[in-house]
């Protein structure tokens, strides 16, 4: 029809042809790229040990390769091996790795029961404690190497006593003749000692045995006019070595005891005014229920 008007309405599409798609796409890029990113960073903080652990976790098999007594993804092993790790239930669990590598005794209960599933438990107890004590024989020593690693610290060296007692492995500072620990009458510890105890707390800090502090003097007779003896002064200068472990790592909760002796326990009985009976002993606790008689030695 001639002069007829067509009006023809045209609709728009807001968010263009493809309307937000490419939002779900550009999430799903930056999701991609922060777990590249997060690969490359355990690629780069994790051991050769500790990537064979989780390649052993993710494969498709059933049978564990882990060596430790925890079987999981990280094989019994931290990303970190700064120092012990602790929680609130109990003692630390962690494998370290220095010169030589410490076996845990948190672990070594199971550990034991999957090589000796037929034993009895005697012989369970035996092993437990043949591990522990071999765990404190390394440590021993990598602390015996540490102290002569230079000629200062080789002098220092003819400080520390080191034994297996009943207890544990039982570290001694003592005095020697021109060479005290202590300000005199006091527990202001001098810088020599502390470096000793800096160095101690760098082996033990990596075992999670609990630890026993004992201070000692000698017989000689030492009483301040408050009364002040050698009992209150072998006690302050056994906390005082506790306060300088705790500030070289040593967690507070694993300090079991802290204790004065006096001149109850020479470590010379036939002479006990010598100096060396002036003594810190530090024994790492036995987590083991029971130490073979061939073990066993008397404090």
């Amino acid at each position: 029809m001639a002069g007829e008007i067509i009006i023809k309405r045209v609709k728009k599409i807001s968010g263009g042809a493809h309307g937000g798609a490419w939002k779900v796409a550009y999430a799903d890029f930056v999701t991609a790229m922060m777990a590249f990113f997060l690969l490359l960073w355990l690629l780069n903080v994790t051991t050769d040990e500790q990537k064979s652990g989780i390649a052993d976790y993710f494969a498709p098999t059933t049978v564990s390769f882990s060596r430790s007594g925890s079987g999981g993804v990280m094989g019994g092993l931290s990303i970190s091996t700064e120092g012990a790790k602790s929680s609130d239930s109990g003692a630390p669990t962690v494998v370290v790795q220095l010169n030589n590598e410490l076996s845990n005794p948190s672990d070594l209960s199971k550990a034991s029961s999957d090589t000796l599933e037929d034993a009895t438990d005697t012989q369970l107890q035996e092993e437990v404690a043949a591990r522990e004590q071999s765990s404190f024989e390394d440590a021993q020593q990598i602390l015996e190497a540490a102290l002569k690693e230079s000629p200062e610290m080789e002098e220092l060296a003819e400080q520390v006593k080191i034994d297996m007692t009943k207890e544990g492995m039982r570290i001694q500072i003592v005095d020697q003749d021109g060479g005290s620990m202590f300000k005199g009458g006091t527990d202001q510890m001098n810088e020599r000692t502390k470096q000793i105890m800096r160095e101690i707390a760098v082996v033990i800090g990596k075992l999670p045995n609990d630890l026993s502090i004992s201070g000692h003097t000698d017989a000689s007779p030492f009483e301040t006019k408050d009364g002040y003896s050698n009992w209150e002064l072998s006690s302050d200068r056994a906390n005082a070595s506790r306060r300088v472990l705790q500030e070289a790592g040593i967690p507070p909760e694993r300090i079991a005891r802290v204790v004065g002796r006096a001149d109850q326990d020479p470590l010379t009985p036939e002479d006990p005014f010598l100096s060396e009976n002036r003594r810190i002993s530090i024994i790492l606790l036995r987590q083991a229920p029971v130490l073979p008689p061939s073990m066993q030695k008397e404090e």
